[in-house]
């Protein structure tokens, strides 16, 4: 009888030992621009992560607890100017109480220019034209881990959320490569530290910067990392856009419009990073999911 109860027990607890649980930011995007997202519920959801069928525990909106990082790239040439002010018209619409913080990539590290705060006067005292030293950033991949793994804040349940202005051209490997090591690093840091990116394309002027394979290159880096981790990628053909404007105007409206998934799964081992496919099951029903996500232990914290 003994015997009968622990090979009816093991089971179970084998299931439960195996058993991961993650979460994910996702944005519901609308059909047409200028349109009201579609309303959507849990049992409209179907999700694999790890290539397996994986089980919704929540879905509820996110308001408040916003967290945002402006990261310009120091190598701008001061070009950038002309689209300061809208920048930090972009920080003062924020809702009142996101926490924002202004940094510059420098020499491979996020220079943060003060603590986040919801204080939108003291953040904009950071603001300024950037260097425009050719390579002074060492890579723009190399500062987003650095943001990532060096976030100003332990607030577990805060979106963190990162808008990228810079070229995307890695320095180290200047024509694309998909499978670009220090692209996969920033990747997977900022999967780690739950960051959602947004990227917003402004050219370099340095001489390095005037060929089509280079910004062909910087362009598509930045939408890797903008799909890995559920954010966007922004730009307006090879050239600087006359605006940001737009762009932040869209970013709004995503970040009104984002939603926390909360998913348990299989995971064997320790806390790893695995792929998200999330899809919408009624008609009308669209949105942008991270494509990989951290899956850790109940208990375990998801971004250290």
């Amino acid at each position: 009888m003994a015997a009968g109860a622990l090979l009816t027990v093991s089971p179970i607890l084998a299931q439960t030992e195996n058993e991961g649980q993650g979460r994910a930011i996702v944005t519901l995007v609308a059909k047409h621009d200028g349109d009201t997202p579609a309303s959507v519920s849990q049992p409209d959801l179907k999700l694999e992560v790890g290539g397996k069928k994986s089980t919704v525990t929540g879905w509820k909106p996110l308001q408040g607890s916003l967290e945002m990082v402006v990261l310009i790239d120091s190598s701008s040439r001061s070009s950038l100017g002309t689209q300061l002010e809208e920048i930090a018209h972009f920080i003062q619409r924020l809702p009142p109480t996101a926490r924002v913080a202004l940094a510059y990539m420098e020499n491979g590290r996020a220079h943060l220019t003060g603590p986040l705060s919801d204080e939108r006067a003291a953040v904009l005292q950071g603001l300024h034209l950037p260097g425009g030293t050719q390579g002074s950033n060492g890579s723009p991949y190399f500062c987003l881990s650095d943001l990532a793994k060096n976030w100003p804040s332990t607030d577990q349940n805060a979106r963190r959320e990162v808008v990228m202005v810079t070229d995307g051209v890695d320095t180290y490997q200047q024509r694309y490569d998909p499978d670009d090591p220090y692209v996969h690093a920033a990747i997977d840091d900022s999967v780690r530290g739950g960051l959602v990116i947004y990227a917003l394309y402004w050219r370099n002027r340095g001489p390095a910067d005037n060929q089509g394979a280079l910004t062909d290159g910087g362009q598509n880096f930045l939408l890797q990392v903008a799909d890995a981790t559920g954010g966007k990628s922004y730009w307006e053909g090879f050239g600087n856009p006359v605006s940001f404007e737009p762009f932040f105007t869209d970013l709004n409206r995503r970040l009104n419009n984002q939603y926390e998934l909360g998913f348990t799964t299989q995971l064997n081992g320790k806390p790893q990073i695995a792929s998200l496919k999330l899809k919408f099951t009624a008609p009308g029903e669209k949105g942008d999911a991270p494509q990989q996500v951290m899956v850790y232990r109940e208990g375990v914290n998801p971004h250290p």
